[in-house]
């Protein structure tokens, strides 16, 4: 999802309660804030040697340690701190939406917004986990291997030069292919 599409989404239920859930039955305590949103630009090079580039709109969710709220914030509070940060950083509508969370039980990660629920008072963000990818194999190739079938994440092995030991001293003449020269 982009951070266009995110962000209309919540427009649309501005009233609502905003709760994030991160696994089955786990959920972000309620007295989370949002501690930071961040733009990152991502320029990579993949293993097939094609550069790629995309930017990705990271918004950071912190549980204190002690809860001090029984009911997460509205969707219009976060959507109050989003206008403060564009104030200052206008934000990708094109980049990809990641939500950054972890806790004492839970490693800290950035996982995908999937599907946005509206469920009585609450819109319920499902988080998905985000995974590894191999950008050549979505290019129709193959990892491990270029459109030559030779491959392309292995070291390259040097080439043993050839090289012949020549006697000149039993050389009659220095022609072409004698080796003399």
């Amino acid at each position: 999802m982009n951070w266009g599409e995110f962000k209309a989404q919540l427009t649309k239920n501005e009233e609502a309660t905003l709760q994030f859930q991160y696994a089955d039955d786990k959920w972000v305590d309620a007295s989370y804030h949002i501690t930071e949103i961040k733009q990152a630009p991502i320029t990579s090079v993949d293993c097939g040697g094609v550069m790629n580039a995309w930017t990705e709109v990271i918004v950071q969710l912190w549980e204190p340690q002690t809860g001090d709220s029984e009911r997460a914030m509205t969707v219009g509070k976060a959507l109050s701190i989003v206008a403060l940060v564009e104030k200052s950083l206008p934000l990708n509508p094109s980049g990809v939406v990641k939500i950054e969370f972890g806790n004492s039980e839970f490693d800290t990660r950035q996982m995908y917004p999937g599907e946005l629920i509206l469920e009585g008072e609450s819109l319920i963000v499902n988080l998905i986990p985000d995974a590894t990818q191999c950008k050549a194999i979505g290019r129709g190739g193959s990892c491990g291997t270029n459109d030559k079938g030779e491959e392309c994440c292995a070291p390259v092995q040097e080439e043993e030069s050839k090289s012949e030991m020549v006697n000149l001293a039993t050389v009659q003449s220095c022609t072409p292919g004698s080796g003399c020269c």
